[in-house]
């Protein structure tokens, strides 16, 4: 979840999808990052009341803060969706948003607060003081002796490769992260120079969304021999296509892609940022489908799928901007609505 490529244009990228980009206003996003206007705008009319996500498990609907966070990095990366960027951070900081998803009482955990760190830093938010929480002395508490992040709660310990890089970049931007959390980041990799995703297994088997998201927490720690060595793992398990798969996957995906695409450029490592970028703007959704699925990056080559649509087309966007998790800023952002325009 940085950008530096070549890459095709957006007339290209139109032309492919069988139509023409309209914006409304004229189109004023990150002209260095083809599709992403199309893609913010369509993720943004996604959300509930205009603010923010949720998930239906079982017909109960719960709010989907991590969802929503997903959404305030992709606009900032694409430089657009001002507004509802700013809306989602707002809802986030609701008091029974915010601690249904950190942890309330006793209960602590370390991902949901690293994130929510790194959203608030993102749209420049002090996160020692956010919605009257201060994340970066709560993450301080999670820190064992070993350098790990890890949950405090009664439901046991979810902390992983994903929680620890998150903590670490969010804390690469507020004064520094902790020495002993970054060389306990470096003892997990496997000797493929990949990363796993869980800690402490008998058998390391490096994992490509963890090893995308290490190497950018890496990187932003001055890392950059450890961050080569998963890159050069990363590169050797590219498809020809640019896309990745996920772990224990046999064909490649948005999400793991963009975090991917997103580590190469993050690493200026062009080349393979640009395959991946390429990848993904094979999956956006066109003039060939219905209105209300335009502009949305699907999953993978199956096609657009209402249940993954969301996360794949903000993960998908990181993969198309031009700017690491370590840089990420919605400063500057505009408010640009691009549509597409179909012939007949």
């Amino acid at each position: 979840m940085s950008r530096f490529r070549a890459r095709a244009t957006v007339l290209f990228l139109t032309a492919a999808l069988g139509c023409t980009a309209a914006a409304v206003p004229a189109l004023t996003a990150n002209a260095s990052a083809p599709g992403t206007p199309l893609a913010t705008g369509w993720l943004a009319a996604q959300l509930v009341q205009g603010n923010h996500f949720v998930s239906v498990y079982d017909k109960v609907t719960s709010p989907a803060q991590g969802e929503t966070i997903d959404a305030v990095l992709a606009f900032a990366a694409a430089k657009d969706q001002n507004t509802a960027g700013a809306k989602a951070i707002s809802w986030l900081k609701e008091p029974a948003v915010l601690s249904g998803y950190i942890g309330a009482g006793t209960e602590s955990y370390v991902g949901a607060t690293a994130k929510l760190a790194l959203a608030a830093e993102v749209r420049d938010y002090n996160p020692t003081h956010f919605g009257n929480v201060n994340l970066i002395a709560r993450l301080g508490k999670l820190l064992t002796k070993s350098g790990r992040y890890s949950d405090h709660s009664a439901y046991g310990d979810y902390s992983n490769a994903f929680s620890q890089a998150l903590a670490i970049i969010a804390l690469s931007r507020h004064g520094g992260a902790p020495a002993k959390a970054v060389s306990f980041l470096i003892s997990s990799e496997c000797k493929n120079g990949g990363y796993p995703l869980d800690f402490a297994q008998k058998k390391c088997a490096s994992d490509t969304d963890a090893t995308a998201m290490d190497v950018q927490a890496l990187l932003a720690t001055g890392q950059r021999s450890a961050a080569l060595r998963g890159l050069k793992w990363l590169a050797s398990v590219q498809r020809s296509n640019g896309g990745f798969d996920a772990a224990g996957a046999t064909s490649p995906n948005a999400n793991t892609t963009g975090l991917a695409g997103e580590a190469f450029a993050a690493a200026g490592q062009s080349h393979e940022a640009a395959l991946a970028a390429k990848f993904l703007t094979g999956l956006q959704i066109g003039c060939s489908a219905p209105s209300t699925e335009r502009g949305a990056l699907a999953y993978d080559k199956t096609g657009y799928n209402v249940s993954t649509a969301v996360d794949a087309t903000a993960q998908g966007i990181l993969g198309l901007a031009d700017v690491s998790l370590a840089k990420l800023s919605s400063l500057g952002s505009s408010n640009t609505t691009t549509k597409l325009v179909c012939a007949g």
